[in-house]
């Protein structure tokens, strides 16, 4: 009886006992901001001396980049009024259009669209990069020189006086790039939007040399105009090749008035195409030699190496603290 009383006691004095050791453990583990403020107060020179050589590097890194300059050129859609006669067309005459097994389209084909993505294709880089040769202005190009306004090269890299590719890479990679990684390069540095409210389009390239910036997006231009009329010549020839056959082949006299209105519209695109050089895209304000740098913001890089200085510094002077704290 006696031994069963002393075992009670004790059971009650542990449980009596056991909320005081925890809270005092608890209150042990409760981190003290007052505590932790004075920790990097008194490593306040180390902190000071990190963020110090950050700000330096930072500084020495924000020099040592070239100066990037952008050239863009405003552009609106020129198709309208080509596609006004042949919509009003297919509203007239759509029925007869689809006995004759002719689909008219009109208004419906959005040329500004289509030329947008064939700027991005890959095909038409390939054609662009190869007519301009524009793959050491690409690739190898590594800063430039205002004073002579020439582009300097990374001569580990190319040689422009043999104009030879001497870079060393790994297979499957060559000296000379491919036009997969020129492609990836250029994206890099090629932008094209259209403004969804008014359809103006804006094409920017990004260059070191802001003298090349500006010619390629003036060859960008030239070239896209130069493709989509190329494109509508052939496609304008082939119809009224094909509506001639058609109008040979039949005696009815509606189904001919048709496909005579119909060779009369492929002739006016032509007609278009003819005398036209800004064929889908007309220039609204052209690209510019752009006389301020578009990046990089050297101010911008700096301040956020002071900032990673401090950072870093603060986080190493918590973590030595913690771990003498709890050994």
């Amino acid at each position: 009886m006696t031994d069963t009383k002393s075992n009670t006691q004790e059971k009650v004095q542990y449980v009596a006992i056991s909320p005081d050791m925890l809270l005092a453990q608890n209150n042990d583990d409760e981190i003290d901001l007052r505590e932790l403020w004075n920790v990097i107060w008194r490593g306040k020179w180390i902190i000071i001396a990190i963020t110090a050589i950050f700000a330096v590097a930072s500084v020495f890194y924000a020099l040592s980049l070239p100066n990037i300059y952008k050239s863009e050129a405003l552009l609106a859609p020129a198709d309208s009024d080509q596609q006004g006669g042949l919509s009003g067309l297919s509203g007239q005459l759509g029925g007869l259009a689809s006995l004759a097994g002719v689909n008219l389209g009109g208004g419906k084909t959005d040329k500004t669209a289509l030329a947008i993505e064939i700027l991005k294709s890959r095909e038409f880089f390939a054609k662009f990069a190869e007519k301009h040769d524009i793959l050491p202005g690409l690739v190898a190009v590594k800063d430039w020189d205002m004073s002579s306004n020439t582009v300097i090269y990374d001569e580990d890299v190319y040689l422009p006086q043999s104009k030879e590719w001497i870079r060393e890479v790994q297979p499957p990679k060559k000296a000379k790039p491919s036009m997969q990684e020129a492609k990836k390069e250029f994206d890099a540095l090629f932008s094209v939007e259209q403004n969804p409210d008014n359809g103006m389009v804006l094409i920017g390239v990004e260059h070191y040399s802001p003298e090349v910036a500006k010619q390629w997006v003036d060859w960008l231009v030239q070239d896209i105009n130069s493709v989509m009329k190329a494109r509508d010549k052939a496609e304008a020839k082939n119809s009224i090749q094909y509506l001639q056959s058609q109008i040979a082949q039949t005696n009815i006299v509606e189904q001919k008035t048709l496909l005579y209105q119909l060779v009369e519209e492929q002739a006016k695109t032509l007609m278009f195409a003819e005398v036209r050089d800004e064929y889908v895209f007309k220039t609204i304000d052209s690209a510019q030699v752009s006389e301020l740098k578009f990046m990089p913001n050297r101010l911008l890089i700096v301040i956020f190496g002071c900032l990673v200085g401090g950072v870093l510094s603060t986080i190493f002077l918590l973590i030595r603290y913690f771990l003498h704290r709890n050994p």
